[in-house]
């Protein structure tokens, strides 16, 4: 897939594909709900300049929508976290033959490189 935002997300290293569909699959479905809270967020300031009783009453379930989709996207990006931290654990040990570099506290390093 050259040419895609994922081209040398690995420094060289391949990336599993299945890795690869499921970052694109999330990435697509936060953009539908970052798009999706721009509308909410719209009808919201327009509920709110019109004064209108009941536009301030549905308000109350908009912000609501748009709070559960703010939620979903910070579920949806610590998923991609979690499997980009396990593919990345994965292919650290085919490389090094099982071993990973701990900090002690149970969890791995991070490895900055650059």
């Amino acid at each position: 897939m050259e040419g895609d935002i994922f081209s040398g997300i690995d420094n060289g290293n391949q990336i599993d594909g299945k890795v690869l569909q499921t970052f694109q699959k999330s990435f697509v479905q936060v953009q539908n709900i970052l798009d999706q809270n721009k509308l909410l967020i719209n009808e919201i300031n327009q509920n709110h300049e019109s004064k209108i009783p009941d536009n301030l009453t549905r308000n109350v379930g908009l912000i609501r929508e748009l709070n559960n989709n703010a939620r979903r996207v910070v579920d949806l990006y610590a998923d991609l976290s979690s499997s980009f931290a396990k593919s990345r654990e994965a292919s650290s040990e085919g490389e090094s033959g099982g071993t990973t570099k701990s900090d002690g506290k149970g969890g791995q390093k991070r490895i900055r490189s650059g």
